[in-house]
């Protein structure tokens, strides 16, 4: 993917640009993850980033200021195909902005480079989960056009 200038809406000067992550921004990525959901996830993080080599299919993004500082943002997505019926998709498996960066199009920008990302893989259709209780999120989604899909998860503890 192409690196893409934003300028942020709430910023007078500054910018921010959209790219492919790289191994260096890995602990940005995960002290941002950790921050704002309180569990350092860095085995999750590095499968991720691991998996990019052998998955064409698969694309991990950041947001950053291009004169340098930690990432704001991320976002990772890939193609699905054929769980339950379903045709090839598109996948949101995990974003985050930085608190003090949100509601300046941050993740909008991330989730729209996604979607050409995952466009570009030849489907029709993006999907992600959010839990019912996860407003931030849910709204979020649901600004960006996503709604309720034909399919409903199922679950059941194994204890």
């Amino acid at each position: 993917m192409a690196w893409v200038i934003l300028s942020s809406m709430n910023e007078t000067a500054a910018s921010y640009r959209i790219r492919p992550v790289q191994a260096a921004d890995l602990a940005d990525v995960i002290a941002l993850d950790a921050e704002m959901t309180g569990a350092e996830k860095g085995d999750f993080w590095r499968d991720v980033l691991a998996s990019l080599a052998s998955r064409a299919d698969r694309h991990f993004l950041v947001a950053e200021d291009p004169k340098g500082g930690p990432i704001r943002g991320y976002i990772v997505g890939e193609v699905r195909a054929y769980e339950f019926g379903s045709e090839p998709c598109g996948w949101v498996i995990a974003i985050g902005v930085d608190p003090r960066f949100r509601v300046r199009r941050t993740g909008e920008r991330l989730f729209d480079a996604i979607c050409d990302c995952l466009r570009a893989d030849g489907v029709a259709t993006v999907r992600t989960m959010v839990a019912r209780e996860d407003r931030l999120d849910m709204a979020f989604f649901r600004a960006q056009g996503m709604m309720a899909g034909p399919f409903i998860e199922l679950e059941k503890p194994l204890d």
